[in-house]
Order: C-alpha cells, then structure tokens, then sequence
C-alpha cells in the first residue's frame, strides 16, 4: 500500500483486491443519464478518489464546456462502490464533477446534491423507488428488433408465465445480480408489450436510487448483450404497444427519526398526509416543466397518450392531477398510502435530475403551503373535453418541443439545474426537437408519396 492512503482507503482496496477486482470505474453521467467513466488499475485507487481522472466536458453532451475549458475531475464516492456482478474484476463508482477544486454547477449528480441539501435544511431525506420498464428483444433475420420468444405475441401479454419463463436465463442473471448487491428484488413480470419486462427492488435514499437506476441500465445492457440480446430503455419502441415507464414512487422521511411523513393515522385506502398533499401541489404546479426531464425525448411523448396500445388503453398520465388507485393520473395514491407515484417518468430519463426537478418543486408546495385541490378518482381518458374543463384537468406537454419551451419558462428550472445547465439542456432539446422536423419518417411516406 502507498504510504500516502488514508486507513479508508487501504481498507477499501484491501476488501476490492479479496474480491479479485483489478480495475475501478470512475464513472458520471452526461446529460441524458447514460454512464461514462475512465478505468484505472486498483493500484491508482487513492489518486482516483482524489479527483485523478480528468474529462473534457466538451467531448459530451450536454456538458457545458468549450473546447478551450479546463478539464473536470471525476471525484468517487466510495459509497456507491459496486463490483461487475458478470465482470468481477471491475468495480463501478458513482462521481461528482469538480471544476478548479470546486464542485462543477452543471454534474448531474450535484445538482441532485444541492436540492437535497435544501430538503435537509428543512429537516427531510427525500426517498425514491423506480419502477424499471424496459425491453429486451433479439435481432431476426432481416434485422428487426422482435421479442426473444416466438409465443409472445398475446394482444395482452401482462404477466403471461410462458414468456416469462422463455426469458428466463437472462432475467434469472438480472435479478440475482441486483440481489446479490443487496438491492432488494421482490417482483418481476413480463409488462404490457412483447419483449417488455418489469424489475421491481426497494426503495432508497434519492441518490442511492439515482446511482442504482445508473447502474441497473448499464447492467441489463450488458447483461442482455451476454446472452445476445437488446435491452432498450426507449421509451415507445412499437407505435402500436404501451411504452416503458419509470414510476417515480416518492415520500419524505424525518431526517433524525426515519419516520415516513406521507404516513397518515387514516388507514383507509389511498391515504396520505396534509404535508403529501402540499407536496403533491408543488408538482402538479410545474408539472409541464418537470415533464421536460422525466420524460427527455421526442419518442417520450409517443407514450404520453391515452389509447393506441394493442390491450386497450396505455396506462401513461396524459393529465396534470393526482388522486387515488387510479393510473390516469400524473400523481397516484396507491391503496397502502403512505408514498405518491409520478407516472409521467419514463425509462429514458436522467434519473438525477428528474429528481431534482420533483423534489424541488415538492419543497415548494411544503414552504408555501400549497392545496392541490381535490383528487381526481375517475377514469380521465374516458371524461369529454367539457367534463375535463369542469374538473380543472389540464394536459401535460403533448411533444418534447412544449415540454422544453414549458420548462424554459419556468423560474424553477433554472433555479435547480443551475444557469450552465439549463442552457445547456434547453439548447440541446430545443436541437433535439428541430431534427426530429428535419427527418421524414415511413409514415410521412406512406401517406403522402402518392396521394395527391
């Protein structure tokens, strides 16, 4: 060991190297979520936690730099230290970006650091369960991405046994990894589409689960390419099936006692506390920007509809409410109570400043004391324009192009991303939106080509 590491960091090594790891991830997020790192030999641990790994922001999206700025530094938190369940020899590391010694405005990971630094002042630990919807799907002969199993091709396929246990040896890795790294795995299912499965593992602090949706989307990649498969985190693959979500399941513990402040003593279904209820106003409030970052893609809004789906109806919000056991709304109560479900979330997002964003706005509803109004309890998708009016249901975004300008518009979002980040991200959508117009798709051709 070198002289220079501290007793935690030769203790850490110690336990990597009894594991047979050689090499460390220092790994962060660019703007969309997806990891990227530098790899170091484990001998280099101790210069690696010191901010050792230089990055050129500019090389990335969404890292707001110019190819003439000073490099950032990838800073570990060795919390977050999680060995390769089918590659051993590597352990990945969530980083914080620091710029000239000082933490870098426009990291992910630090801007969900400072609103829950916010949330502490007020005396809360923000908590988060993600609700992980993905595909997995193969390559045929001509090249199309189509279900592993021949037999998935019920027109409601939800939680059908037979392809559950076709794609049985992928999941099986899957799951006993995420098991294996103590998080918690307690249900999974085939979903809604062909192809489409759903994980769900306990909840966490906000950027425990943030570091964990990280790492999880990485591992189903990888572990899906093993057995020579796709998994795909875009949201609505197929026009005609109900896309892939990622249920924001949220309460705010006492930061002393742990104690769930959503809890109410009313037991009856779908309860949860007047503090729930300012929190749930503070969303619904900036709602149309949040929807920007939860839902970050042109194809987000391909599932942000009410029917189209094969089975019937979505299951995704289309409507700025909340109530109770009912998945029209953008905010659901579930039956146990005690937490509030953001179903606008989507697979796609960057889970850190998706939480960011909620959690923010959340704080808001609580300082000022907002009232949500009443909830919502009917089906929303099946109510006419007129009884939607009568009931205040505004819709969310309909395109990635009014979540960004709705976003651009709101105090709230520079406030949270910091000024860097928000024009980074409001440049980047905003291009986004304008070649998704500058492309001609098969249906454009297939309507227009011949018909006038």
């Amino acid at each position: 060991m070198s002289g220079t590491e501290s007793l935690d960091v030769q203790t850490l090594r110690g336990d990597l190297e009894s594991q047979g790891v050689r090499y460390a991830l220092a790994s962060y997020v660019d703007l969309h979520g997806i990891c990227k790192a530098k790899a170091v030999p484990l001998s280099h641990l101790g210069q690696m936690l010191r901010g050792s790994e230089l990055f050129t922001g500019a090389a990335l999206d969404g890292i707001p730099q110019d190819m003439s700025d000073d490099e950032v530094a990838a800073h570990p938190d060795p919390a977050s230290a999680t060995v390769l369940p089918w590659q051993r020899e590597l352990v990945w590391m969530a980083s914080d970006l620091h710029l000239h010694g000082q933490p870098f405005e426009a990291c992910s990971r630090n801007i969900l650091h400072r609103v829950r630094a916010q949330a502490a002042a007020m005396g809360f630990r923000f908590n988060l369960g993600v609700e992980t919807e993905f595909f997995v799907l193969r390559r045929d002969a001509q090249g199309r991405a189509v279900p592993l199993s021949p037999r998935d091709t019920l027109d409601k396929p939800a939680y059908d046994v037979r392809t559950l246990l076709d794609n049985l040896p992928w999941l099986d890795e899957l799951v006993s990894a995420m098991n294996q790294l103590g998080w918690g795995v307690y249900s999974f299912d085939h979903e809604d589409g062909p192809g489409q499965f759903e994980i769900d593992f306990d909840y966490a602090d906000a950027l425990t689960m943030a570091d964990r949706f990280t790492f999880f989307r990485l591992m189903a990649k990888e572990i899906a390419h093993k057995h020579g498969l796709i998994a795909s985190f875009m949201p609505k693959p197929f026009a005609d099936r109900t896309g892939s979500g990622a249920h924001f399941n949220m309460s705010l513990a006492d930061l002393s006692s742990g104690a769930n402040l959503f809890e109410t003593a009313d037991k009856a279904p779908g309860q949860v506390s007047a503090l729930a209820h300012q929190f749930i106003a503070g969303v619904l409030r900036h709602a149309p920007a949040i929807c920007a970052v939860i839902a970050p893609t042109v194809n987000s809004y391909k599932r942000l509809v009410a029917q189209g789906s094969m089975s019937g109806f979505t299951w995704a919000p289309v409507f700025i409410c909340y109530g109770n056991n009912n998945r029209t709304n953008m905010l659901r109560i579930p039956s146990p109570g005690g937490r509030v479900e953001c179903r606008a979330a989507d697979i796609s997002c960057n889970p850190y400043l998706g939480a960011a964003m909620i959690l923010a706005a959340g704080l808001e509803g609580i300082r000022e004391q907002l009232d949500p109004g009443p909830p919502n309890l009917v089906n929303a998708y099946t109510l006419s324009a007129e009884e939607r009016a009568e009931r205040g249901l505004n819709r969310l975004p309909r395109t990635l192009g009014e979540a960004v300008e709705a976003f651009a518009a709101d105090p709230l979002s520079r406030t949270v991303f910091g000024d860097a980040m928000f024009e980074a991200f409001v440049d980047y959508k905003r291009g986004e939106w304008e070649a998704y117009h500058s492309s001609v798709s098969d249906w454009e051709q297939a309507r227009y080509l011949e018909f006038f």
